[in-house]
């Protein structure tokens, strides 16, 4: 069977209108888009922001149960072959697919605001609220963030490898309510709804971090800081990860993902060991013990009685990105998992992807509030009145040889971007191919299609401007896929239950 005949026309055609839908009136009304999209955040938010918070809780004690339970030791493969990956390989793999160059952009910023406007009633700007201000980033992309993914990716690699559904679908994961009807009206719906979280999550990551890509090339190369560089960025990230893709997933991905790690564990190291190293680890041990401390505060804190906003504009955010991305992640995490277990998927994603999450806000967001502190740069001043990007590039080039810092920064991110466009563009084709069998990969002129085409939102968003304008989009299309995911949960256990009545503990 040729590559045509496999590819599911409809859902292709719905998906290419469906871009068009969203990014056409964004770019002829950017304004009245904007203000309208930021009503819709307000909304959802204010309604239905307990919800997300609920569910972070019990995606969190659901895995801890599935690790430490009889079910632990089952193997996401029909065979005993071995894990595909080597584990090193399969780590920088699932970290890069599921944080992407937004990482880069928050880690060295998030801070700013939270010492400006602290959480749980603090004054702003004191010693306290530093304290809270570096640690809310950790908890924002730590174990909860990874949950969001970790769940979908073993509910949809439980049927695909073990069940031998014969495609790799964010359905695969309800396919216990669908059989007989996996091509059918509801099936498509999911699906559907996957290819909208993948363009509001992928494209609003690619929209936070492509600016700062161009303020760093604008310093390195003494140029003009401009919406048009923004759009050079975007065709620099797509001839990485077009290249990547035509690779392949073994030698275009797990390359890109390689790299990626090295430059950035080489960066982390520079920036520890020449920066102020003392206050860099005193900060993160103290942020530490905060957040562990205050854990089950920080998921169930709602604030009743001030209603600052601080939960709503920050923590359900979070939460609304993770589950925007958790579809793509999940199919991508599925692909590169085959051979291991739903125990090693677990601790990997929670305790690998925390690790190097927390590692970054520790290092860069420390380094950056700690110019703030002693006076060196007005870091939170520059990012109210320049934008995030700007006081980036002001922390950055306060380190010795800044152009070598800001290169590898540059490269980094740019790395980081080709690899969020890779598996977004890979679970679109995954999706959108009727029959895929273990370890084969989708066409590949639909890999680089979707990859070119996932590139039209962030620009759209950038031209449209504002955070929240990026905020709502996220909000909005991770609704649906919350409905979704409690779905998939039931389907699974069920799934779980039926098909290993009696297992040992292994």
């Amino acid at each position: 069977m040729n590559d045509d005949k496999k590819i599911d026309w409809i859902s292709f055609y719905t998906c290419i209108a469906l871009i068009l839908v969203i990014c056409v009136p964004l770019a002829v009304l950017p304004g009245k888009g904007g203000a309208v999209l930021e009503s819709i955040y307000k909304f959802i938010a204010n309604e239905f922001g307990i919800v997300y918070l609920l569910a972070s809780v019990s995606c969190i004690g659901l895995l801890v149960w599935l690790a430490c339970s009889r079910f632990g030791h089952i193997r996401l493969a029909s065979d005993d072959a071995p894990p595909e990956f080597s584990t090193l390989n399969w780590i920088a793999m699932l970290f890069c697919s599921g944080i992407g160059a937004g990482l880069l952009f928050w880690c060295v910023i998030e801070w700013s605001y939270y010492y400006s406007a602290p959480p749980f009633g603090v004054t702003p700007r004191t010693n306290e609220a530093a304290e809270w201000a570096s640690t809310y980033g950790i908890f924002h992309w730590g174990f909860t963030a990874w949950a969001f993914y970790c769940l979908p990716s073993i509910a949809i690699a439980y049927p695909y490898y073990v069940k031998k559904i014969p495609w790799l679908r964010f359905s695969n994961s309800c396919n216990r309510f669908l059989r007989g009807r996996e091509l059918g009206v509801l099936s498509r719906f999911i699906d559907f709804w996957l290819m909208i979280a993948i363009i509001a999550g992928a494209g609003s990551a690619l929209a936070f971090c492509t600016p700062m890509i161009s303020a760093c090339l604008a310093w390195l190369f003494g140029l003009e800081y401009g919406f048009w560089l923004d759009l050079v960025v975007i065709g620099l990230s797509v001839l990485i990860f077009g290249t990547s893709v035509w690779l392949g997933l073994k030698k275009g991905m797990k390359t890109l993902s390689d790299l990626t790690l090295v430059l950035g564990l080489l960066l982390l190291l520079y920036v520890l060991f020449a920066g102020p190293t003392d206050f860099l680890l005193r900060t993160s041990l103290n942020s530490v013990g905060l957040m562990l401390q205050n854990f089950v505060r920080m998921n169930f804190w709602t604030d009743p009685f001030a209603r600052s906003g601080f939960v709503e504009n920050w923590t359900i955010f979070y939460w609304a990105w993770w589950l925007s991305y958790s579809p793509f992640v999940g199919l991508f995490v599925t692909r590169i998992s085959r051979g291991r277990s739903i125990r090693e998927v677990i601790i990997g994603m929670l305790v690998f992807g925390t690790l190097g999450c927390a590692v970054f806000y520790m290092v860069f967001g420390n380094y950056s509030m700690h110019l703030e502190l002693t006076g060196q740069v007005p870091v939170t001043e520059i990012v109210t009145t320049q934008g995030g990007n700007h006081a980036i590039v002001a922390v950055l080039e306060q380190l010795p040889v800044p152009w070598m810092v800001i290169t590898v920064f540059t490269l980094v991110a740019l790395t980081l971007s080709a690899t969020t466009y890779d598996a977004a563009a890979q679970a679109l084709a995954s999706s959108l191919t009727l029959r895929l069998k273990e370890g084969e990969d989708p066409a590949r002129w639909l890999r680089v299609f979707w990859a070119l085409a996932i590139g039209i939102l962030p620009a759209t968003l950038m031209y449209v401007g504002g955070i929240k304008v990026v905020q709502t989009g996220i909000l909005v299309a991770s609704l649906p896929i919350l409905v979704i995911c409690v779905v998939m949960t039931v389907a699974f256990l069920k799934d779980l239950h039926d098909d290993h009545p009696e297992m040992p503990r292994g």
